[in-house]
């Protein structure tokens, strides 16, 4: 197998990589309502979460609205949500560079992040979000069967992304590659904007999406829902965007932690239980970041494509890292037992009464 540039791969492999609102748009560092009632500068604690304006990150885009977080920090806690990003490897720059002390993130940049560093500056303290990945084709690309994909054009969001590497993984899975690895399947990396575009001017055959750029695709460019990325995991849940945060800010600042896990355990029961109140809320904060809107039909089909949680998910995030492995994009099968740091979410989980979960063994 050829492998491809590991260096491009670190470089350019992204998250979620969802223009924001729906609509495009750069929201990286553009400033956003903290929310956080934030105490002067003779706050004894400091916390700088970043996260993205999509709908997939709910729970900030959540919290900052309703105020959770600055409610489980409490006032002697400096809250600062002024860091948004569109791409995975620009927020794990910010945090290789102290810019920020924690972040949602997707499950690859994550991975990146971890091996470039050694395994030194990255733990992941909780998940946020399962599924919500979609394989849409073109009703006229004559695609009914995986065999049927040879031969076509098919988008990603970016070279090595989490989808990128998931749509490799399953074309392998059934006897097909990308042209670059040995195969016929032309794999085009292209931001969610312009894979929009590209299909409505009929130039790719299908794309590999994340929500609600999936939704989009059907809706806007009338593509066909060929795959629920769900329908290949147990339960059907995998990994999409999880809490990671840099083992330094961790060791020196558990108090403060241990409460913004508060605030995440509470925002998923809150989501979980009040949808309607949610999807306002984030659709609120990504219009305030982002000047775009949601469509509310757009919001209420995407959300149906994805479940919010505190879980991990371990289990898929090791998949995903053998994938990419195989897929050329790491040099070796890399040992990601030490990316978790599980032991102030399951404290909080068994404070709320709730069962623990688990990192890799």
């Amino acid at each position: 197998m050829k492998r491809l540039d590991r260096r491009a791969f670190l470089a350019l492999s992204g998250g979620l990589l969802l223009a924001a609102a729906c609509g495009g748009g750069d929201g990286e560092g553009q400033p956003a309502n903290t929310g956080s009632g934030a105490s002067s500068g003779n706050s004894r604690g400091r916390l700088r979460l970043g996260f993205f304006p999509n709908m997939t990150h709910a729970h900030p885009n959540v919290g900052i609205e309703n105020g959770a977080y600055a409610q489980a920090l409490g006032p002697d806690v400096e809250l600062d949500m002024s860091k948004t990003f569109n791409s995975g490897t620009t927020a794990i720059e910010a945090l290789f560079a102290g810019e920020i002390d924690a972040t949602y993130i997707g499950p690859n940049p994550a991975i990146n992040g971890f091996v470039r560093s050694g395994g030194k500056e990255v733990r992941i303290i909780a998940g946020a979000t399962s599924g919500g990945a979609l394989l849409v084709v073109r009703p006229d690309a004559g695609i009914t069967s995986p065999a049927d994909f040879a031969n076509k054009k098919i988008a990603t969001p970016n070279l090595g992304n989490t989808q990128d590497v998931a749509l490799r993984g399953w074309l392998k899975a059934n006897g097909l590659n990308a042209r670059e690895q040995g195969g016929n399947v032309e794999i085009v990396p292209t931001q969610n904007a312009n894979t929009l575009n590209l299909m409505q001017e009929g130039q790719i055959h299908g794309a590999w999406v994340p929500e609600p750029w999936g939704t989009r695709l059907i809706q806007e460019a009338g593509g066909e829902l060929f795959l629920d990325e769900r329908d290949l995991w147990p339960d059907g849940r995998f990994v999409t965007a999880h809490l990671i945060i840099r083992p330094a800010y961790l060791r020196d600042n558990p108090d403060i932690v241990r409460n913004l896990l508060r605030a995440h355990v509470d925002l998923t029961l809150f989501i979980r239980d009040n949808p309607a109140e949610a999807k306002q809320l984030i659709a609120r904060s990504i219009e305030k970041i982002t000047s775009a809107a949601i469509p509310a039909r757009l919001l209420d089909a995407a959300w149906e494509n994805f479940d919010i949680t505190y879980d991990p998910v371990a289990s898929s995030l090791q998949k995903s890292a053998d994938d990419a492995y195989e897929a050329g994009f790491l040099d070796e099968r890399p040992d990601l037992t030490e990316i978790y740091d599980l032991a102030l979410l399951n404290e909080v989980l068994r404070e709320r009464g709730l069962a623990e979960v688990e990192g890799l063994a």
